[in-house]
């Protein structure tokens, strides 16, 4: 009788740690510390990441970090996010907080000066699928819907939606 936890396919789930980062954000307001420093980001941050790992329970899980600076997309067209607004005000002393937070995690962080997230989530995407593992993009980025197919899933969690 064979055991089935050897046949079971890893469930890797990747987070777009910026997409997380915005809905954090937007979704809770108005909390700061004693000092007034705002703090809503990092718990809506800490909260949804509790919810994935309680409530999907993934084999493997790794978070993708934009970097900073420019990336090939802005060299190679300049007006690249031009009209997108500038990371409100009070989320940019939190993203540092949120780092760390997934350090405590002990989640590993992908990064890679240049690139994308998006770009990242996608090669480590294929690369899992290729090891035979099942994938799920954990993001609210319509962009990465394209990456949807038979083994990687796209979960979008405002929505409860799985694609």
């Amino acid at each position: 009788m064979e055991n089935n936890q050897e046949n079971k396919k890893a469930d890797f789930y990747i987070i777009d740690g910026n997409s997380y980062i915005y809905r954090a954000f937007y979704a809770v307001r108005g909390l700061t510390n004693s000092s007034g420093l705002p703090t809503n980001a990092v718990f809506g941050f800490a909260n949804m990441l509790l919810k994935v790992i309680k409530e999907k329970t993934p084999d493997l899980l790794a978070i993708v970090f934009d970097p900073k600076g420019p990336t090939r997309r802005h060299l190679e067209y300049k007006d690249y996010k031009a009209h997108r607004p500038p990371m409100p005000r009070d989320l940019v002393p939190q993203i540092p907080y949120i780092h760390k937070l997934v350090e405590a995690f002990r989640i590993p962080v992908f990064v890679q000066d240049g690139q994308e997230a998006d770009d990242l989530i996608a090669t480590l995407a294929g690369k899992a699928v290729s090891r035979g593992m099942h994938v799920t993009i954990v993001t609210g980025d319509k962009d990465l819907l394209q990456l949807a197919g038979p083994r990687i899933r796209i979960y979008d969690t405002l929505k409860e939606k799985v694609y």
